[in-house]
C-alpha cells in the first residue's frame, strides 16, 4: 500500500479530482493550505501600501492505495496538476505500513 500526499495550485483541484476518478480513485482528503518552495512567495500592492505574500495558497491531497494504483495516480495528479509555471507542487509517496476501516474492522487493502 502507497501513501499519496501531493501539493498543487488550487485552481488545479478540479482537474485533478476527475484525473484520479478517471483511473478509479475512489477517496481523497483535500486540505487547504498554505506555503511556499522556490517561488518564495510575492509582493501585492493593497490600497497603496506594499506588503509581502510569504506563503501561498495551495491545495494537499491526500490518498491511500494500493500499490498497483500508485503509479498510476502520481501520473494522473503530475499531468493533471502541471501548469509549466513555477509553483506547481510536488507529489510524495510513501510506503503505508497498515490500514483498518474503522466501522467494519477490515485491514489491509480491504480497508482501502
Amino acid at each position: 500500500m502507497k501513501y499519496i500526499i501531493s501539493i498543487i495550485k488550487p485552481h488545479r483541484l478540479e482537474e485533478v479530482r476527475t484525473a484520479l476518478a478517471a483511473i478509479g480513485v475512489e477517496g481523497m482528503t483535500v486540505s487547504e493550505v498554505k506555503g511556499h518552495g522556490r517561488q518564495k512567495g510575492h509582493t501585492e500592492i493593497y490600497r497603496g501600501a506594499e506588503y509581502e505574500v510569504s506563503y501561498l495558497p495551495k491545495i494537499k491531497i491526500e490518498l491511500a492505495l494500493n500499490s498497483k494504483l500508485a503509479a498510476k495516480a502520481v501520473d494522473a495528479i503530475a499531468e493533471s496538476g502541471r501548469t509549466g509555471q513555477i509553483g506547481d507542487g510536488k507529489i510524495f509517496v510513501i510506503d503505508l505500513e497498515s490500514a483498518v476501516r474503522i466501522r467494519t474492522g477490515e485491514s489491509g487493502e480491504e480497508a482501502l
